[in-house]
């Protein structure tokens, strides 16, 4: 597997930047794991969410993200962050394992249920089942998260929220409607 020597080396400077320019709000901190692996599951506002959660953890992020970030150039760049490209159009066997395998080699995943940006006037969009089914494949739990606020520069009002630690524990359709609830809860609230 890939190691993310350039994700380790573009952290610190992501992290400046957005103290600098966004001022995010941090809340629940406390709820991700120090170790262990887990997945990071939440709302998808912006291209920049996976920078905002990049900075809010020391621990390395693999991200699920549309394989056509892997095409080009980016291909370089991307491969050292730690993705794990996802054609949307149709199942990922491959994803899915190769998420698995970080899973079970105590990495964390991160993901947006909802499988793209949400430009709806909806809360959400509806979750796909890739968090819940990688948290019960592999027993881990899931670490909801919820974005709130703009992209705005040197703008105070982006803040990204983690929440307590979800368990897989029944049916795929049961968990994912209970993630899906908590997000929009919280969103809503």
């Amino acid at each position: 597997m890939e190691r993310p020597y350039f994700y380790r080396i573009v952290r610190p400077a992501v992290c400046f930047l957005f103290k600098v320019v966004y001022r995010p709000t941090f809340n629940g901190l406390e709820n991700i794991p120090k170790k262990g692996g887990f997945i990071l599951a939440g709302n998808h506002t912006n291209n920049f969410d996976c920078l905002l959660i990049m900075s809010s953890t020391k621990r390395t992020v693999r991200f699920l993200a549309k394989h056509s970030l892997m095409k080009g150039i980016k291909k370089i760049i991307f491969k050292h962050m730690a993705i794990i490209p996802v054609d949307r159009s149709k199942k990922n066997p491959d994803a899915m394992k190769n998420a698995i395998e970080h899973l079970h080699q105590e990495h964390v995943i991160g993901i947006f249920p909802e499988g793209t940006i949400n430009r709806t006037e909806d809360t959400i969009l509806p979750f796909k089942f890739g968090a819940v089914k990688m948290a019960k494949d592999t027993s881990t739990p899931i670490i909801p998260f919820v974005i709130k606020g703009n992209y705005k520069p040197f703008h105070r009002g982006l803040c990204i929220t983690f929440l307590k630690p979800l368990v897989v524990l029944e049916s795929l359709e049961v968990e994912n409607k209970k993630l899906e609830k908590i997000i929009t809860e919280k969103l809503e609230g």
